[in-house]
């Protein structure tokens, strides 16, 4: 019986034919109810549900079963009732201003997440691209190997380019994109598929873009064309500084059993981050030496791993952004311990190296937590979001570092701090320390 005749396949009810390839998508419903497009594939087709289950975005899709194996493999995800992209140009014009940037982004985010599941869409494209409320859902990832990543990344361009002028990518970025625009497109369509940016570079090079709000393609004074449903629309991407993965950054989707949804996972990681920048400080009150060119080194790869460009040029520029933390960071381990001896004058002894190696710990909190730093936490939160994603990860590793901060807290509270290797540098500062309590304590 052909596929399209079935009223069951597997435990899903097929209710009507969406279309694709010979009307090889269908809306169905799930055993549980859920309202759900099933995608049939070709015999030969082996699809990896595992990996394709992991894409994680609100601009992709979420691929919720399937089934792999001949003679009928097929992908389950979840019903996005949205138009193709095709569709939304052709009837209400082409993208610009705030319309344009959020589909760049959002097509970008989908390919990073994608990328980062281990699978290249191959086939991106006005048709495999769903606008929901002005928000882009890509669909039928992972089903065609493609040209790879590279290929995905012109892709892209492609497909921003037609959004913006309705035809297709041609040997250079069109004039019709806007200026700030143009060069991305044109490095992302480059003829050397190595000179292209990564999807994870074309994320963070469209949150910094500031394009025109005009529309062109649209008469003056005409109202947009009311959008097919109505559902909440992702937050605009973040501008440099800001976090560009806050907690509503898509159209609202049910989270897929046994993972967490967004806003959740997202409180989860930052829990992590935080037990992890409490471990650090506790660490430099430790051992201040170590422990704060461990901090140093720490926040200088995690600007690095969130910055654009080749290592070549994101780790100087990371490092010199580090750097200008540091006066304040070494403000604050001054100023720590000649509170504690001023604190002193009132009655008791502070112990030196004990009051120095608190000031280690302000000094490492502030190359985590000054204000204006927040790139290090930021990207650490990102960091963990895969982890926090999953109920059972997320449980287990907030044990673990939660463990870990209340034995570093506890060390901190009772060890004797070690300058290892600087011993010369904690005799000096022992004595300098007894000095000034000393001079303080005759006041």
């Amino acid at each position: 019986m052909e596929p399209h005749l079935m009223e069951h396949l597997g435990p899903y009810r097929l209710l009507s034919r969406l279309g694709g390839d010979g009307g090889a998508v269908h809306r169905a419903a799930g055993p549980d109810g859920r309202d759900v497009a099933i995608r049939l594939l070709p015999p030969d087709a082996a699809p990896d549900i595992d990996r394709m289950r992991g894409v994680l975005s609100p601009y992709a899709v979420d691929v919720l079963d399937g089934e792999p194996a001949p003679p009928r493999p097929y992908v389950v995800s979840r019903f996005v009732p949205g138009r193709p992209l095709a569709e939304v140009v052709a009837e209400q014009g082409r993208l610009a201003g705030g319309d344009l940037r959020r589909l760049a982004f959002g097509l970008a985010k989908a390919l990073d997440a994608v990328h980062g599941a281990g699978l290249v869409h191959g086939d991106l494209g006005p048709d495999s691209i769903l606008m929901v409320d002005g928000a882009p859902v890509v669909v039928d990832f992972g089903l065609t190997a493609g040209a790879g990543v590279a290929g995905d990344v012109r892709a892209w361009a492609a497909a921003v380019t037609f959004a913006a002028t309705g035809a297709p990518l041609p040997g250079r970025a069109p004039d019709a994109l806007p200026a700030d625009l143009r060069p991305l497109v044109a490095a992302a369509a480059a003829p050397d598929p190595g000179a292209r940016p990564t999807a994870a570079e074309l994320v963070e090079a469209v949150s910094r873009l500031e394009l025109p709000a005009a529309r062109p393609g649209r008469p003056a004074g005409e109202a947009p064309a009311a959008p097919p449903v109505r559902s909440p629309a992702p937050a605009p991407a973040a501008p440099e500084g800001a976090d560009p993965e806050p907690d509503r950054e898509g159209p609202e989707r049910p989270a897929r059993a046994g993972r967490r949804g967004p806003g959740v996972a997202r409180g989860w990681a930052r829990l992590l981050a935080a037990l992890v920048m409490l471990i650090a400080v506790a660490a430099a009150v430790i051992a201040p030496v170590a422990g704060l060119l461990l901090t140093l080194g720490a926040v200088t790869l995690l600007r690095a791993a969130g910055a654009d460009g080749g290592p070549a040029r994101r780790f100087p520029a990371a490092l010199g952004r580090t750097l200008v933390t540091v006066p304040y960071a070494a403000a604050a381990a001054v100023a720590v311990p000649l509170g504690l001896v001023a604190v002193s004058a009132l009655g008791g002894r502070v112990d030196s190296l004990t009051a120095a190696a608190f000031g280690a710990g302000a000094g490492a909190a502030v190359l985590w937590t000054a204000p204006g730093v927040d790139t290090p936490r930021r990207q650490l939160v990102r960091t963990f979001l895969p982890v926090a994603r999953r109920p059972r990860r997320a449980a287990a590793a907030v044990a673990v570092l939660s463990g870990l901060t209340l034995v570093a807290g506890v060390a901190a509270l009772s060890l004797t701090p070690s300058f290892s290797p600087l011993y010369g540098l904690q005799n000096s500062v022992e004595g300098t320390m007894d000095r000034l309590q000393t001079a303080v304590n005759r006041f």
